[in-house]
């Protein structure tokens, strides 16, 4: 049964790393090549025919959607390798980078009065913990 386990977790991250690096190659899409919103605006309209600004806001969604991508590549090769493999290091290492995203991303509330946004990365870190609840063993479990 812990094989079995074992196998579910490793699946389910791998899932997880997919999903974001998908999820972050439409973002940088979108943001070099389409006309995406802001709180329901058009960054076109938020720009208002100032070039610098279109271009700013095209640059941050662009370099949010770069280290996504990083940080979806990194877990990816973390889940194939030393946690496929059993490493306990790489499961403390994988929910470390999913608690910190969340914990990150939950700031923009008393910071910024913000909350749009948060979902995604509460969910990421949900299943991230599930999936290494899955394992959990592998942490008392002598190699």
């Amino acid at each position: 049964m812990a094989s079995k386990l074992r196998t579910a977790s490793w699946v389910v991250l791998a899932i997880v790393g997919i999903l974001t690096l998908l999820g972050a190659v439409e973002s940088a899409n979108l943001a070099y090549r389409g006309m995406y919103g802001i709180a329901g605006v058009s960054i076109s309209d938020i720009a208002s025919g100032r070039e610098e600004v279109l271009l700013g806001l095209r640059g941050a969604r662009g370099t949010a959607a770069a280290w996504a991508a990083a940080w979806a590549v990194l877990f990816l090769v973390v889940v194939f390798g030393p946690y496929r493999r059993g490493d306990v290091a790489s499961w403390w290492g994988l929910l470390a980078s999913a608690v910190v995203l969340a914990a990150m991303t939950a700031l923009r509330m008393p910071l910024a009065a913000v909350s749009a946004g948060i979902g995604p990365p509460l969910v990421l870190l949900a299943v991230v913990v599930l999936a290494l609840l899955l394992d959990v063993r592998r942490l008392t479990t002598p190699r």
